[in-house]
């Protein structure tokens, strides 16, 4: 059993589905991201917890290699901007996904230099 994928420390990368299989479908440009958490205050002055699941796409190998390399800065950047959002979220509102999304998707091109990593968002979800 590999411990390192239970504790959310190894990243999965996901096969794409393409049509005719080969070459093209064996190498997977999407690279998912462990879940980024923050803190949240709730309706009545209780804490809660903001959850989100992130993954990079990135078509161009050179870059997909760079972005494997800098997981640990992307998800430090990521942690900010989810916890920078879930600061601004008003006790029984919903968050703001596009302003999360746009967020996280400036931190993406900060941390690699360029754009050409594209952010894709999963769940959002207060709890």
């Amino acid at each position: 059993m590999d411990r390192r994928a239970l504790l959310g420390l190894k990243t999965r990368p996901l096969r794409v589905s393409g049509g005719g299989g080969g070459a093209a479908a064996a190498q997977s440009t999407y690279l998912a991201l462990p879940t980024i958490t923050a803190n949240v205050v709730r309706t009545g002055g209780r804490r809660g917890m903001m959850t989100v699941e992130t993954g990079i796409d990135t078509p161009d190998a050179a870059l997909r290699v760079r972005v494997a390399q800098s997981m640990p800065r992307l998800r430090a950047a990521f942690a900010v901007a989810v916890q920078q959002s879930a600061n601004v979220i008003r006790p029984g509102a919903p968050p703001d996904v596009e302003r999360l999304v746009a967020q996280l998707q400036a931190a993406t091109n900060t941390v690699m230099g360029r754009p050409g990593a594209r952010l894709l968002i999963g769940t959002v979800m207060l709890s």
